[in-house]
């Protein structure tokens, strides 16, 4: 007998969740249907991914795989972007450009970007800068990368004897151009500290915040 046209009840878990997955495809199609040409192609000079366009991907899944898959495609799309834009610092409740699209009229939810931001802290690619989780801190290197980028910047310049300020080092001349070039502070002076605590320099304050100094020994 035909079931076209009929309800089918779902009667076990399976069920539901194939019920959920067949409403999830349902709504991509339609998705598809209506964005077509209305589609947010770029921020400023960031290519966004096919999936920032669908809305399903703006609203928590509730089947675990399908979430899982749905954190992993916003991990590499909010990593990728703040390495191109050098982000450094996301706030929860600040307006992120990723949060929200305008063409399909969506915007992530509060438990959505922390749940996303959440897994970058998990993996160690990022840091809760409170207790509330309002501010999060995006290590697209890790400190140790970032400690072996200061090297690969002392060693090409011919710094390995030395003295710079922290601020030399963040905007110097030497510094334009490469991956240090508006480094996050915080996450300089943490990169600095781990290779004072290896011997490769000494850092030493002078009158004021800007006065720090970092003498290589490479």
């Amino acid at each position: 007998m035909s079931l076209i046209g009929k309800s089918v009840p779902f009667t076990s878990v399976s069920d539901q969740a194939l019920r959920h997955r067949f409403s999830i495809c349902c709504s991509w199609i339609e998705s598809d249907r209506i964005c077509e040409g209305q589609r947010m192609q770029k921020l400023g000079d960031f290519k966004l991914p096919q999936f920032f366009n669908y809305p399903p991907y703006f609203t928590l899944q509730p089947v675990r795989d399908t979430r899982e898959k749905q954190i992993q495609l916003w991990k590499e799309l909010i990593l990728d972007f703040c390495k191109s834009q050098k982000v450094f610092l996301i706030g929860v409740e600040e307006d992120f450009p990723l949060f929200s699209n305008s063409a399909i009229d969506r915007t992530l939810s509060h438990e959505a970007r922390e749940t996303f931001l959440s897994a970058f802290v998990g993996e160690g690619r990022a840091e809760w800068l409170d207790k509330g989780h309002r501010k999060c801190l995006i290590l697209w290197h890790r400190i140790q990368d970032w400690a072996d980028i200061i090297l690969k910047f002392v060693r090409e310049n011919g710094l390995e004897d030395s003295v710079m300020t922290v601020e030399e080092i963040r905007s110097g001349t030497e510094s334009l151009g490469t991956e240090l070039e508006g480094i996050d502070r915080t996450i300089l002076m943490r990169a600095l500290k781990l290779l004072e605590n290896k011997g490769k320099l000494a850092l030493f304050k002078g009158t004021s915040a800007d006065d720090e100094g970092v003498k290589f020994s490479v």
